[in-house]
């Protein structure tokens, strides 16, 4: 009998030798629960893992040391699971330390971490050999489900990145929850900062109460909260009230378009909500009567030049400018504000709140080295903010370390802004490396630019080896250590919204910080190539160093109308990234395009007044592995010219263009061009009135949105072909009364979105045959106000975001939808899109 015994334990491969041996594979494979969840459940599936491992552990120990001979293969395999469930001990030890949303990407790696050898531990069970006993061919069943169990984690994930397309992904939502707690703390109530109170107190009496006096300024150092305090102003119940909440929010920057910012200014004045045509703004100018009496305000933020400012200069009868700069412009205005430095007890609050989570220094924390840091970052908020993120939850060493560095500094002053830079540069050095580069990569865009979340989620994707999660998770990270902002749109679907309801802004001091620590080494060896602001060609060094390759991943380029001779010959063979930023009504794209082999995202944004003409567009039949393209403000060029499929092509944006017939089927044969496309984004093209059919032919494509398109009539009758499509947007499109019926052959659909569609009269009868239908926005919808009989059948419906006078209609489709969530929507009436 122990012969059989022994021979029964050899053949089970050392793990099935008695009932305890069996009865371990059965603990191993109910225990192990897949622990690949996100967020607000790390620590919880982190404690779980490790209760898990620690109570395994023993009984594998127990098998080794048995006293059984096993096969040598055998032994070396129960080693490894040893090994495995020990690291991952140690990966929970890391995960429970790391606390809070603060860091959000410390966690997510950890987590995957950890998801790599659960999965490891199930391969390494789920292939036991086929003759082992009849008890494990039970665990094996349980094993199985255990990792198909993985498998639905994977899916949730995936899951989770199309809930952040919905607007309500975890990582970034969460992120700007926080920092819109954290704006509410510190912009009014118990947690309002003494100086910026002061500072508004005196800047609305300048406002409002000296009408002999036409501008009035703000000044001070970089860094010192003078946007704050602007923004503070004109949110600001009396100064809405005194000017009727007619206030336009421009940002100038060092470089203006100050054809762009009169235009806004003029359009303003006039009462148009978007950019006049160029017949309407000849017949106005700023010292023109306002078509009404009422008084009006306008911030000029971020003024470099007594120059750019006197062309912006307005005398109106009852209107203010209120100017932003770091300069005091004494000969311009005399009513001006200079911003004070914060005092010690400020100082320190803020700082707490970055670096604890509340306005005092936590209980037994070195409060000497505290007042220390404090200290060294001289009062000003954006050092505070950001230097207390980048050491919230560090242990103190990091703290000394970070005080020395800071120390060996000299004073900041006005004259000294890179001072200021040297600073912050602590804080980026805390980053983990990923995060770092991604940090940097913040530099390539324009200053004052509000870079859509979506374009920096492709170029990381593109560039730094991760997924859209991961991408989302450091985005996340960086604004909660304050080195970004994060601005939600509201979706107000007039001309200055955004596409995507998530927009990235960068303070101009961590600008300058990305771009100075890229720009460290020889200039052909860097990782990206940028030019710092708008320039009338590309800069002389560039030229300089143009006979060697550049080995820069990231290109990006601002410039004013550009034609072929103006290019240099410059060869690119490892970048990844082409930014081309512009200002012009022509412009002729790069010829070392073609001395681009690896180039996988491309955008081309035109900042001028006018829809642009590209030329030389010939260069895409070059660029093979071409991913995505990001079009913005131009004329789509014809695309018939165009012999050879951009096969690789993933996604593609076209936002404030004219199309001009360039997706016509009759001339052109999209789906032949673009055979692998999966997402398609086409937003504020007044000229689209039908969506061409031809679309309808891109077989792969899983997300569709048209928004913004407020001439669109009609979409067409065959948008069953697109059988794959997740995601149908077609949102404030005033002119669309109906959606085809073909709409209800989409069986992978899990989001429709036709809010603000204010002329849709009613949905399709047959919607319930959308199977997979999770979410549904239908705000601002005034004319549907019966719903089909069908929804009461769409068992997979979760979500509803509607308004107040049909849910009703919902309710009632509740009673038979189980785990209905009805959202009301908020009648959002805000000036934030004059911040585009």
């Amino acid at each position: 009998m122990e012969n059989t015994h022994h021979y029964a334990l050899a053949a089970a491969a050392g793990f099935v030798w008695n009932e305890g041996a069996s009865e371990l594979i059965r603990q191993l494979a109910s225990q192990l629960g897949i622990v690949g969840r996100r967020c607000a459940f790390f620590k919880d599936g982190a404690t779980e893992f490790r209760e898990n491992i620690l109570a395994l552990l023993p009984l594998i120990e127990a098998i080794k040391y048995s006293g059984a001979e096993l096969p040598e293969k055998r032994q070396v395999e129960l080693d490894r699971l040893s090994r495995l469930l020990r690291d991952g001990v140690e990966l929970t030890h890391k995960l429970l330390a790391s606390k809070g949303w603060h860091h959000i990407y410390e966690k997510l790696r950890l987590q995957r971490q950890m998801d790599n050898i659960e999965r490891e531990i199930c391969r390494f069970i789920r292939f036991l050999p086929v003759y082992i006993m009849a008890d494990v061919q039970q665990m094996r069943a349980e094993m199985a489900e255990r990792f198909d169990s993985y498998e639905r984690s994977k899916q949730r994930t995936e899951q989770s990145l199309w809930d952040v397309r919905f607007g309500t992904g975890a990582y970034v939502a969460e992120a700007v929850r926080i920092q819109q707690e954290a704006e509410a703390e510190w912009g009014g109530g118990e947690g309002v900062i003494v100086a910026l109170e002061n500072g508004k107190r005196i800047v609305r009496e300048m406002l409002i109460g000296r009408d002999d006096q036409h501008i009035v300024g703000i000044h001070g150092i970089g860094g010192s909260g003078k946007t704050t305090l602007a923004r503070e102003v004109i949110r600001d119940a009396q100064v809405k009230a005194h000017f009727s909440d007619r206030i336009l929010f421009l940002t100038v920057s060092q470089s203006p378009n100050m054809d762009v910012l009169k235009a806004r200014i003029k359009s303003f004045f006039m009462g148009l909500n978007g950019y006049a045509s160029y017949e309407q703004l000849a017949q106005w100018t700023l010292h023109h009567n306002l078509p009404d009496e009422q008084p009006r305000l306008i911030v000029l933020d971020d003024v470099w030049t007594d120059q750019a400012l006197r062309q912006l200069e307005f005398r109106i009868p009852g209107c203010k400018t209120l100017v932003v700069s770091r300069f005091n412009f004494y000969t311009i205005y005399s009513l001006k504000y200079e911003m004070e430095i914060l005092s010690e007890g400020d100082a320190m609050a803020v700082f707490c709140q970055s670096a604890f989570g509340q306005r005092a220094i936590r209980p037994g924390f070195n409060e000497t080295l505290v007042k220390q840091v404090v200290s060294e970052c001289e009062g000003l908020p954006l050092a505070l903010k950001v230097i207390g993120a980048s050491l919230r939850d560090q242990e103190e060493i990091y703290w000394k370390s970070a005080k020395a560095r800071l120390s060996k500094g000299e004073p900041i002053s006005d004259t000294h802004r890179s001072l200021l830079s040297e600073r912050m540069a602590i804080s980026v050095d805390y980053l983990q490396p990923n995060v770092r580069e991604c940090f940097l990569d913040l530099g390539a865009f324009p200053e004052d630019m509000k870079i859509p979340l979506d374009i920096l989620v492709r170029i990381w994707v593109e560039t730094r080896g991760i997924d859209e999660e991961e991408a989302y998770a450091i985005v996340a990270d960086l604004s909660n250590k304050n080195l970004l902002t994060l601005v939600q749109d509201a979706r107000a679907g007039d001309s200055y919204s955004s596409c995507f309801e998530i927009s990235i802004t960068q303070h101009d001091v961590l600008r300058d910080l990305a771009i100075q620590l890229s720009n460290q080494g020889e200039i052909n060896a860097r990782k990206r190539l940028v030019m710092p602001r708008r320039e009338r060609k590309l800069p002389g060094d560039w030229d300089r160093n143009s006979e060697r390759p550049f080995q820069a991943q990231i290109v990006s380029v601002h410039t004013e109308q550009m034609e072929e001779m103006d290019w240099q010959q410059m060869d690119f063979p490892k970048a990844e990234v082409l930014i081309i930023n512009f200002s012009a009504e022509d412009y002729f794209l790069p010829p070392f395009i073609d001395n681009m082999p690896n180039l996988r995202a491309l955008i081309v944004i035109n900042h001028g007044t006018t829809n642009a003409v590209l030329r030389n567009f010939s260069v895409f039949s070059n660029l093979a592995n071409l991913q995505s393209l990001w079009l913005e403000k131009i004329c789509v060029p014809q695309l018939t010219d165009m012999t050879i499929p951009l096969c690789n092509m993933k996604k593609i944006c076209i936002v404030l263009c004219k199309i001009n017939n360039s997706l016509d089927p009759s001339r052109v044969d999209i789906p032949q061009i673009f055979p692998g496309l999966v997402d398609l984004t086409i937003d504020h093209c007044d000229d689209l009135f039908q969506l061409p059919s031809g679309i309808c032919g891109l077989s792969r494509v899983r997300n569709l949105s048209i928004t913004n398109c407020h001439s669109l009539q009609k979409l067409p009758a065959d948008l069953d072909r697109l059988s794959n499509l997740e995601i149908l947007r077609v949102y404030a499109c005033p002119n669309l009364k109906s959606l085809p019926q073909s709409v209800c052959e989409l069986s992978s659909l899990k989001y429709l979105d036709i809010s603000q569609c204010v002329n849709l009269t009613q949905l399709p009868e047959g919607i319930s045959r959308m199977t997979s239908l999770e979410k549904i926005d239908m705000r601002e919808c005034p004319q549907v106000m019966h719903l089909p009989m069908s929804f009461r059948s769409m068992k997979s419906l979760r979500n509803v975001i509607c308004d107040e006078e049909v849910t009703w209609g919902w309710k009632e489709v509740a009673k038979d939808v189980p785990n209905l969530n009805i959202k009301i929507a908020e009648k959002c009436f805000t000036l934030d899109w004059l911040d585009e």
